[in-house]
This record gives structure tokens, C-alpha cells and sequence, in this order.
């Protein structure tokens, strides 16, 4: 069942997805807390997901699917609304992340965007885009710097980041960069709401090679599993996905020096980017 959505049809793949799970919800006279209770999912994530402000994740289309007699057909537009829905791939992550109660972070290479200075990130930006002009360049690095925004905010989330030892090292920018950017990660550290461990050389192979991402929401809305590739990025809420993410980032902070440990270190590297 679809409806004409003629000159406003939905722009991204989740929203799409969401707008379906609207008509067919209507449809069948069905409220978002009904739908959402046979589905097992809250009221709240079925309003999210008809907003298109989140893209369902596959155990929800399943759901649908059993619930509105529509035999695989929401698996299917799930499949479509997600390669639809990344031409711009960051993007749903940005929306989750202003929302998030919670953000765990490991980096085994490059420091997070949240935590980088304007230095770092126009060095980091230059290396994957050598031939973009330099205001395109400036532009992207307008739009990380302005993800700092959600650290401003009355009730900022928990921001816990596990730096891999070769973020310290590895030479981005220069030393004056790498001095900067330091120093700006000791000052993140004396707010309460963020965390830093460093996971150092010693401790040998870690947990995971990969950068990721862990978004917590509170009880009503189940956490997000976000990881990229040298190309895109993805969004992942399936529970069994996510536990593994949970389990993979709690080895990886077993292994890490305590926080205060880690700030000694930072400070070590730092008085060597300084000689």
C-alpha cells in the first residue's frame, strides 16, 4: 500500500520508510504506542522512525511485516530506504548524536571530531581531499567544529573516547598541531561530562582495528551502533549488533590506562611534540 506523495515525497531513505509505516499504521487504525507494543519497540522510536528521523532497523521491518500481512515487503523497503537514504551518510549520525544521552567513542588513528581543533581537522581533511579548493576545505571543517555544539548544551551528554596511543603520535599537522591539539584534550578533560582513556602501545592487539561509535538514548530508545569505511558510514540498531559493539568497547577500556593515567601520558607525548 502506497500513497500518492507527489511534489513532497520524502528526501532520504528513512524518511521514505517512515512515511510507509505511517499509512499502513493509519490504515489499519493503529496508534504509534499500539504499533510500537506489538512490535516491541516504545511509542517514541515508531514516532522517530515516521519522522525519518531514524532509520528502522531490521528487526522493526520485520515486525511490520508481520503485523500489517505485508509478506517481506517492509524487509525489502528497508534494504532499498538505507542505500537511498546515504548519499549523504553522515548525516543520520549527526541527528542521533545531537540526541544521545550517551557517546562512546574509540579511535585507533585519528582523535574524534568532536575533540579535534580547527588545525587538526583542516590537516586531516587536506590529506583525504588534496584537490578540493581551499574553501571547500574550510567549509567541512566549519561543519565538524560546529558538532562541538552539542558539548554546549544545558545537559550535554557523556562523551567517554578511547584514544588509541598512536592518535598521540601520529604527526598530523606538524608539531605545533600535534601540541595544540593536546592541550585541547587535557582542557576537554576538565569538564564532567567527558572521559578519556588512552589504550597504549603495550597492551598489544586491540580489541578492534576499526573506529566506532556507541549512541545511548536512555530507556526509551535502544542504543546505535555507528562504523565507517574509507567511502561511507552506517547506522546500526540492531540489538544483537549493538550487544557486540557494547562487549567489543568494554574489552577495549579494560585494556586502556585509567583516566588519570592517561592524562599523564597526554602530557608526556605533548612535552615531546614541544622539545
Amino acid at each position: 500500500m502506497t500513497d500518492d506523495l507527489g511534489d513532497d515525497s520524502p528526501q532520504t531513505g528513512a524518511a521514505y520508510f517512515g512515511a510507509e509505516v505511517r499509512v499502513w499504521r493509519t490504515e489499519q487504525q493503529l496508534s504509534q504506542r499500539e504499533l510500537g507494543e506489538r512490535a516491541s519497540y516504545g511509542q517514541q522510536y515508531v514516532a522517530k522512525v515516521e519522522a525519518g528521523e531514524r532509520l528502522a532497523s531490521p528487526e522493526f521491518a520485520v515486525a511490520c511485516d508481520k503485523i500489517f500481512g505485508t509478506p517481506g515487503m517492509f524487509t525489502r523497503l528497508r534494504r532499498r530506504a538505507a542505500h537511498r537514504g546515504y548519499p549523504d551518510w553522515f548525516e543520520p549520525y549527526v541527528r542521533l548524536e545531537q540526541r544521545a544521552t550517551t557517546i562512546l567513542d574509540y579511535s585507533p588513528s585519528l582523535i574524534m571530531g568532536l575533540l579535534q581543533t580547527e588545525q587538526y581537522a583542516h590537516a586531516v581533511f587536506r590529506k583525504a581531499h588534496p584537490r578540493d579548493e581551499l574553501e571547500a576545505t574550510a567549509e567541512k571543517v566549519a561543519r565538524r567544529l560546529k558538532r562541538r555544539q552539542v558539548m554546549d548544551v544545558e545537559k550535554p551528554p557523556l562523551l567517554w573516547v578511547i584514544l588509541d596511543e598512536a592518535c598521540l603520535r601520529r604527526v598530523i599537522g606538524g608539531p605545533q598541531v600535534m601540541r595544540d591539539q593536546l592541550a585541547r584534550l587535557l582542557q576537554e578533560t576538565e569538564s564532567p561530562h567527558v572521559t578519556l582513556q588512552v589504550l597504549p602501545f603495550e597492551t598489544g592487539a586491540p580489541a578492534s582495528h576499526l573506529a566506532f561509535n556507541v549512541l545511548k538514548f536512555g530507556d526509551d530508545e535502544p542504543d546505535v551502533f555507528y562504523g565507517e569505511s574509507p567511502v561511507s558510514g552506517q547506522v546500526i540498531d540492531s540489538p544483537a549488533k549493538v550487544a557486540i559493539a557494547n562487549v567489543i568497547y568494554d574489552r577495549l577500556r579494560a585494556d586502556a590506562l585509567s583516566p588519570e593515567a592517561s592524562l599523564r601520558l597526554i602530557r608526556k607525548v605533548m612535552e615531546e611534540w614541544t622539545s
